[in-house]
């Protein structure tokens, strides 16, 4: 899975990446959980550097990281409202990819999960064999 595209739900804006996965895992932000209108996000840590993302209709909002009170940018489309990609100041050098927005999604596992003091009860696999975090992942 060395290449890996993506694109939103009408199609309007998709994106790149030539990079392998450095980190497949759960986010239990609040953030996230807004954004995606469920229980938690599954993202895709890929390097910032060879992620490319562009289309007539995309659009950013920047939120606080709860844990760390620093900006993160979440791309989307305005035209269907598909969260694509976040970039946070806490981690700068990766792009975290909305998994579901993938073009092929075979073959992703998370490995950790973070910011599990806010999961809702039922979405926390306490036997699932993943790192879990309350907050970030360690520095």
């Amino acid at each position: 899975m060395s290449k890996m595209t993506g694109r939103c739900l009408c199609g309007n804006v998709s994106y790149t990446t030539e990079s392998e996965p450095l980190i497949v895992a759960i986010c239990h932000c609040n953030n996230c959980q807004r954004q995606t209108g469920t229980a938690y996000s599954l993202v895709v840590g890929v390097p910032r550097a060879g992620f490319s993302i562009a289309g007539a209709t995309l659009a950013e909002f920047e939120t606080t990281t709860e844990s760390t009170g620093t900006p993160s940018q979440r791309r989307f489309c305005s035209n269907c409202g598909s969260a694509l990609v976040t970039f946070a100041e806490a981690a700068p050098d990766l792009a975290l990819i909305k998994a579901g927005t993938l073009d092929d999604q075979h073959g992703l596992s998370p490995a950790v999960e973070v910011h599990c003091q806010s999961a809702f009860a039922f979405a926390v696999a306490e036997d699932a064999g993943r790192a879990r975090f309350p907050a970030d992942l360690p520095a």
